[in-house]
């Protein structure tokens, strides 16, 4: 069984899937940059009396699941999601689902998927792919980070789909319940929505961990880790930063580079000039990103390591605060055509 279903890698898991999803009924529309921008996808969070990976929680998306359910609902499409406590009865609708001709989503863990390399497999249970098929004792996988389709036998699957831990699957299965076509004008409609629910989420989140203020607290933090935390702790805690930034997904800088890409795409839409300025603000910040991810690794690696070093890390993420929150600020005051 081998659903009429079109593999493209992408360069975020649950945006690509999202976007794979919805290929058919928006006619090749809806691409990865504009489910991301819709589904707000662009967050930060930095939680440091949560602990992963002996880490603080520090996070650049939003909530595993968000994309895809704010992308659906934006656009006027019913979602159905589901999770199990057996084993046998999440298989079977699997099958079911495949039998129907629905390709559907899964959220599953990385540390168990046999086709990573196994540099790139630690505990972290946010990874979505699509099962499109089954051959024999293999289902058929597109997962959207890689550059060809692949397979995991129903014992691999199942071990995935229930990996134990943070955010543990459970199972989960979701897809979109739409066999119509997806307009212009739902699309139009749909970017405006998520660009004003991106606003809010990164300038009026309450508290000082999230948004652009988290940014900027974890600056001035990460300044204070050397003689807080001990070199080698504040090593492992800049590791984890990166681990997050540019290992799971696309991180931080690529986040930034996605985002850009949707204002671009939302302009061709919305032919608001504005868009394209203040995608360049979001490049820039992806930049910033990245070169914030080098000085990183070098204190983590043990090539660089004074205060000096970890105060210009902090600085660099102070420096992104502030352009990110011009970057929204700019976006929250669009007068819309």
């Amino acid at each position: 069984m081998k659903l009429d279903f079109e593999h493209i890698q992408s360069a975020h898991c649950e945006s690509g899937v999202t976007s794979s999803l919805l290929r058919k009924s928006s006619l090749n529309k809806i691409t990865e940059p504009l489910a991301f921008g819709i589904g707000a996808g662009l967050f930060f969070v930095y939680v440091p009396i949560i602990k992963i990976n002996n880490g603080p929680a520090i996070a650049f998306r939003t909530f595993p699941g968000l994309i895809f359910k704010r992308t659906c609902n934006a656009l006027g499409i019913p979602v159905v999601r589901k999770k199990f406590r057996s084993k046998e009865q999440a298989e079977n609708y699997l099958k079911q689902q495949l039998d129907e001709g629905n390709p559907v989503g899964c959220q599953v863990g990385v540390y168990y998927l046999s086709y990573f390399p196994r540099e790139y497999r630690f505990h972290f249970n946010a990874h979505n792919l699509i099962v499109y098929g089954k051959e024999d004792d293999n289902y058929l996988i597109s997962d959207p980070v890689m550059e060809n389709p692949t397979t995991l036998t129903s014992y691999e699957l199942e071990r995935v789909r229930f990996s134990k831990g943070a955010l543990a699957p459970r199972g989960q299965i979701y897809y979109p319940k739409f066999n119509g076509t997806i307009t212009d004008e739902q699309i139009k409609k749909a970017i405006k929505a998520g660009i004003k629910r991106n606003v809010n989420q990164m300038l009026r989140i309450p508290g000082r961990f999230a948004g652009v203020r988290g940014i900027r607290y974890t600056g001035e933090k990460i300044k204070k880790w050397r003689d807080k935390l001990g070199l080698q702790k504040a090593g492992l805690y800049l590791a984890q930063l990166v681990r997050m930034q540019e290992e799971i997904g696309t991180g931080g800088g690529g986040f930034r580079y996605i985002y850009a890409a949707f204002l671009q795409e939302a302009h061709v839409y919305l032919q608001q000039d504005e868009l394209l300025e203040i995608s360049k603000l979001f490049t820039q910040a992806g930049d910033l990103w990245r070169t914030a991810a080098v000085q990183a690794a070098g204190i983590y690696k043990g090539r660089i390591g004074s205060q000096e070093d970890f105060n210009l890390m902090g600085d660099y993420l102070i420096e992104i605060s502030v352009l990110e929150k011009e970057a929204f600020l700019a976006l929250k005051n669009i007068k819309w055509h």
